[in-house]
């Protein structure tokens, strides 16, 4: 389960990250900082436009990640999400 302040922390984290931190080592800073949550950084035009995000500001959208079953898939349902998408916006995902 994946609780709403832990969202907004990401989130947080996300914000004060230099713009120009590529996104390979902004997912080690998360990781680092988040021990033990599941995160993947990419642009947030590479997700499916249909995707709805968990939580959003400025800098990222997060998307709940659902790695229980054999493949991983995105989920709108933070009590079986087991990781984060952080979908980087604008700027952000250069």
């Amino acid at each position: 389960m994946i609780a709403a302040a832990l969202l907004e922390a990401v989130a947080a984290r996300v914000g004060e990250a230099p713009a120009s931190l590529p996104a390979a080592d902004l997912q080690r800073d998360l990781r680092a900082q988040f021990a033990g949550l599941r995160v993947v950084v990419c642009s947030d035009d590479d997700l499916p436009p249909r995707a709805q995000p968990a939580f959003g500001n400025a800098h990222c959208n997060l998307y709940y990640l659902d790695a229980s079953a054999h493949c991983v898939t995105l989920t709108a349902d933070a009590e079986v999400a087991t990781g984060l998408v952080v979908g980087l916006r604008g700027e952000d995902a250069d």
